[in-house]
């Protein structure tokens, strides 16, 4: 039988208690496509140690990524900050809900000295969303930036951040200068859906954050991504990738999306991974330095290759500019 709310360890509040009221959902049967083999190798083993040993969260873990297995069983782990638990209660997401902890000041330093130990050449810094703090947590996300430049200078840093809704702008400011490789903030679906899949955020909002990274520092890449079989059009999602383009979005991912509980929102389908090609051809061509599309992609998956296949992207076409230019 399948666990419909799960509670918190140690705690008696349930994991998603604004779902409790809810009607539950069949959850689908997935497709071939979508099957991943159960987590479990030396390199998984190792990776789940130094994580715990440091007392560190993860996303892979908190929100039940398809590509644990696959992803720690290479040392890549995308660590997720500011505590397990979420202000928000998007209707997709499998982080805790409620009210977070304070902040803990030795979580920089905890979670530069595991990238160093990790040997990581490439690292995804995530977070809950903190609404409850005056910048949203923007100062707490720069100073990981800092110390990780510190124990680890030579790893490359990539950040998905929350979208700092109703907080000073300065706060979005402050996590831009502390210069991340990548600039990574999800739109996650389509305008008409979100006040059904994502009702605490904006979507112009979301939009706008990307858009402000390229103003105040053209030279950093920006990523955004949306998962698809919510009940979307072909259509619609042409629309946002149109949208990301008109921000200055570099990266853009495209996934499946996967219903953690029967309290979650339903999937309306799951989409063949033929279709997923189809949108991969479509973003290329809308101009994207990137783009990674099909049922298991996630926002972090692959992302140091993925990382590697940017930088030499935008190599590319700035030496065509300039021969265009000569």
């Amino acid at each position: 039988m399948a666990v419909v709310i799960d509670n918190l360890a140690g705690a008696i509040r349930p994991r998603h208690p604004e779902k409790q009221g809810n009607p539950e959902t069949p959850l689908l049967r997935k497709p071939e496509w979508l099957r991943v083999r159960a987590p479990g190798s030396a390199g998984y083993n190792a990776t789940r140690d130094i994580v715990k040993a440091h007392g560190l969260v993860t996303v892979c873990e908190e929100a039940a990524c398809p590509n644990i297995g696959e992803c720690w069983s290479k040392s890549h782990a995308t660590m997720m900050i500011m505590g397990e638990t979420c202000t928000r209660a998007c209707a997709f997401c499998n982080v805790a809900t409620g009210k977070p902890n304070p902040l803990d000041p030795t979580e920089p330093v905890r979670v530069a000295d595991a990238v160093a130990k990790m040997g990581l050449k490439h690292v995804v810094i995530t977070s809950v969303d903190r609404d409850d703090l005056a910048d949203g947590g923007a100062g707490h996300f720069a100073a990981v930036v800092r110390a990780i430049r510190a124990a680890a200078p030579g790893t490359t840093v990539e950040i998905l951040t929350p979208d700092f809704l109703r907080k000073p702008v300065e706060a979005a400011f402050e996590v831009i200068d502390a210069k991340p490789d990548v600039f990574n903030h999800n739109l996650e679906t389509v305008p008409r859906l979100y006040l059904s899949i994502r009702p605490g955020a904006r979507y112009y909002h979301s939009l706008r954050l990307l858009e402000r990274v390229k103003e105040r520092d053209p030279t950093q890449f920006t990523k955004s991504g949306v998962m698809v079989g919510l009940g979307e059009t072909k259509e619609e999602v042409m629309q946002v990738m149109d949208d990301m383009r008109s921000a200055g979005v570099d990266f853009i991912t495209i996934g499946q999306y996967l219903q953690p509980t029967r309290k979650h929102a339903p999937i309306d389908r799951f989409v063949h991974p033929d279709e997923f090609h189809a949108y991969e051809e479509i973003a290329r061509a809308k101009g994207f330095l990137m783009v990674a599309a099909s049922p298991l992609t996630r926002s972090s998956h692959h992302a140091g290759e993925d990382f590697a296949r940017l930088r030499a992207a935008r190599a590319a076409k700035d030496g065509i500019a300039r021969g265009f230019g000569a």
